[in-house]
């Protein structure tokens, strides 16, 4: 299962580079994934575990990243091998029963998430312009169609990797907040644990946020889409892969999902250096969880957390519609079906993109409180990601999938630790619930 060319990352000119210009140019789908996963939504549960609990969350940032990596590198590397996209896979191995269950679970929670991070936005406007968010929210779905539309798949690539750095600033609000950096070096190491419905949800949330069901088919379609952009249109082109693809998609996918969980690190940390110490416990909008951080971490760490909520959600809003529509186009066995296409070229395919994000804004106009929307979307991800990741692991485990490209022993370990490990958070929050 080899390809017939070099390294799909390889430069044109085939001109010599050094470690670091070749570790950048490698940097493509993981990255993005990795940086979409601390949207709005992420933004906000971190947020709330933070003001709830303090520092007793941070341990979850150094479960959650071999996790979390294992599953993203899986579905990159099954997107490399199989030259499809991951319900591609699920409709040829599993009965239509199972693709379209999975299909649904990511489409359901795509569509909550769409509208909790297009409402996040708007207030994060609202704050700093006075506008009203019933404005902002039309604009910026307006603006994120008019992107997925009438853009190029290299130029759009390009713009969300740029867009990564935004997530920067919620390291450096970390700084200004002053945290007791001896407790939080104890809750980093040493895990707390509460049996309440709350903590629990919190839980719950942290691991969905960051372990996201459209992560795993946004992330598949990506390499196939990075395939697409260098000529190969087929099935039969894309198939395989090379060590050295393979060895620079992990890189991807690792410096990504560090990138995503460094990120969700200090926005508990800075959360719970100021809101919690200073009894700000119970956030109720957007709009309290960031002002409240003027006055205890300055207006440097106000406008930094307010400014990366509004590019996080540019970043993430286009990643969740377009999951939609690589799963419902995959499943369908839609041939045009490619963000390389022209609209004109896949209406069907984008007609998902702007029905995800109509829906989305409709979830706005329901007057759902834009931060509890947030959390419980997270929420929502935690119980549905456990079945795709069992699909996921029973996939790239299988010979016939992946020919000699299967699991190793320690990833494979490693899908099976998440799926229990979410799947007991899971029934953890129902059993708690009662």
């Amino acid at each position: 299962m080899q390809r017939n060319i070099s390294d799909r990352k390889e430069t044109q000119n085939n001109e010599p580079q050094n470690g670091l210009q070749q570790f950048l140019k490698d940097l493509g789908p993981g990255i993005i994934t990795g940086a979409a996963d601390d949207d709005p939504s992420g933004i906000s549960t971190y947020s709330v575990a933070g003001a709830s609990f303090g520092y007793a969350t941070l341990w979850t940032a150094l479960l959650s990243f071999p996790l979390m990596a294992a599953v993203q590198f899986m579905c990159a590397k099954l997107g490399m091998v199989t030259g499809c996209g991951l319900a591609s896979v699920i409709r040829t191995r599993y009965p239509r029963w199972v693709l379209w269950l999975a299909c649904s679970l990511v489409i359901v929670a795509n569509i909550f998430n769409i509208g909790a991070d297009l409402g996040g936005m708007a207030d994060a406007t609202q704050m700093i312009t006075g506008i009203s968010a019933f404005y902002w929210t039309p604009l910026f779905a307006a603006v994120i169609v008019a992107l997925l539309f009438w853009t190029s798949y290299r130029l759009m690539a390009r713009i969300f990797k740029w867009l990564t750095l935004v997530l920067f600033a919620y390291i450096i609000t970390a700084f200004l907040a002053h945290p007791d950096w001896r407790a939080v070096f104890h809750s980093t190491f040493v895990p707390h644990i509460e049996w309440s419905k709350a903590y629990i949800s919190v839980l719950v949330a942290i691991l969905g946020t960051t372990i996201s069901p459209y992560l795993f088919f946004w992330q598949a379609a990506q390499e196939v889409e990075e395939d697409r952009d260098h000529g190969k249109a087929t099935v039969a082109q894309r198939k395989g892969s090379t060590n050295a693809e393979i060895r620079a998609a992990q890189r991807d996918v690792v410096t990504g999902m560090l990138l995503s969980n460094v990120v969700m690190y200090f926005l508990i940390l800075t959360t719970g250096a100021t809101l919690n110490a200073h009894g700000h416990k119970d956030i109720e909008t957007a709009k309290q969880a960031a002002e409240a951080l003027r006055p205890l971490a300055g207006a440097g760490a106000y406008w930094l957390f307010t400014l990366g909520m509004i590019g996080t959600g540019m970043l993430a809003v286009p990643v969740l519609a377009g999951s939609c529509a690589y799963a419902i186009a995959e499943g369908a066995r839609w041939k045009a079906a490619s963000l390389n296409l022209k609209p004109r070229l896949a209406v069907k395919f984008y007609g998902v993109i702007a029905i995800s994000i109509a829906v989305g804004v409709g979830l706005d106009f329901g007057h759902l409180n834009a931060v509890k929307m947030l959390f419980w979307s997270a929420i929502l991800n935690g119980l549905l990601a456990p079945p795709l990741v069992v699909i996921v692991v029973m996939l790239t485990s299988d010979r016939k999938v992946m020919g000699n490209r299967t699991n190793s022993r320690s990833m494979k370990w490693l899908g099976w630790i998440c799926a229990v490990i979410m799947s007991a958070a899971a029934i953890g929050l129902v059993v708690s619930s009662f």
